[in-house]
């Protein structure tokens, strides 16, 4: 099968056909590379995770759940409102 072009003369289809060969080829070849990038990364076991958050959530203060950790003081508790300040405000 033969592709003609605008002067008339025909071109053969194996052009065509070995540029869309190169784009595959340049496709597959960016993803391998970037595949191989995800491979690089370094890993966890969920395990080893699983027991860091654990132990993140067992040591670390939620002062959203007091139930757990009863009340907090005012002065501890980054949610607290703020004391108006009574002076004036600059806008």
């Amino acid at each position: 099968m033969a592709v003609h072009n605008q002067a008339g003369a025909r071109e053969p289809a194996r052009e065509k056909k070995g540029s869309m060969q190169e784009l595959k080829l340049r496709r597959l070849t960016e993803l391998n590379a970037r595949l191989r990038e995800d491979l690089e990364r370094p890993r966890v076991k969920v395990s080893e995770a699983c027991s860091s958050m654990i132990n993140y959530t067992k040591t670390t203060k939620d002062f959203m759940v007091p139930a757990t950790w009863g009340q907090v003081g005012k002065g501890e508790d980054p949610y607290a409102p703020q004391n108006p300040n009574p002076c004036c405000v600059i806008m």
